[in-house]
């Protein structure tokens, strides 16, 4: 039988054990408590999961990260899109679609690069107790990444009525786009005690 010694020992190791197990699993915690009531849960799980940045503890470094992935498609799109303008075998009005959706997404990558410059400030000024300057630059991100919805979700609606691969091609990328950009905003809007609803994208 074991010594009383060695039994306190040995439940000293299964609380350090357990207490390390919890500090690891920490940011995937946060992350699957969040998700699960994101505009697109699996989407959010899955893309937040794999986000490579700085660790993810608080509410804010989740906004942060939410908002990096989604300017990360953006830019692929954009990228994208701006391949696709370029083929030969468009039609006119695929073409007018294209060169409306390429601008507009443009604009969302400069939206969502704001949306960064303002919770980088957020982050600052909470620090400081500045409540006001905190609602400010809260405002403001969220004022952005909405506006950068708006542009990714009108991108989409130009292609309503037309067929054919490319339409079949852009929408899969900005809709994951939009999608991202959603669950973005429900991240931004968590930092506030009033939430807005979740914005959901067609299929």
């Amino acid at each position: 039988m074991a010594s009383p010694k060695t039994l306190f020992f040995a439940a000293i190791l299964v609380v350090f054990v357990s207490w390390v197990a919890r500090g690891r699993n920490a940011p995937r915690d946060i992350v699957r408590a969040t998700c699960v009531h994101a505009s697109y849960p699996n989407l959010c799980l899955r893309t937040l999961s794999a986000y490579t940045g700085p660790a993810i503890t608080t509410p804010r470094d989740l906004a942060h990260a939410a908002v990096k992935i989604s300017l990360s498609h953006a830019r692929s799109a954009a990228a994208k899109l701006a391949s696709v303008k370029a083929s030969a075998g468009a039609r006119r009005r695929e073409r007018a679609a294209l060169v409306d959706c390429v601008e507009q997404i443009g604009d969302s990558v400069e939206e969502l690069s704001r949306t960064l410059s303002a919770l980088k400030r957020l982050r600052q000024s909470s620090g400081g107790g500045a409540a006001a300057e905190f609602r400010w630059e809260l405002s403001n991100a969220e004022t952005w990444v909405s506006a950068a919805l708006t542009n990714e979700d009108t991108c989409l609606d130009g292609f309503e009525g037309i067929d054919g691969e490319i339409k079949t091609e852009v929408k899969k990328k900005i809709t994951k786009v939009a999608r991202v950009t959603s669950n973005a905003l429900y991240m931004i809007n968590r930092l506030d005690d009033t939430r807005g609803k979740p914005h959901t994208v067609d299929p």
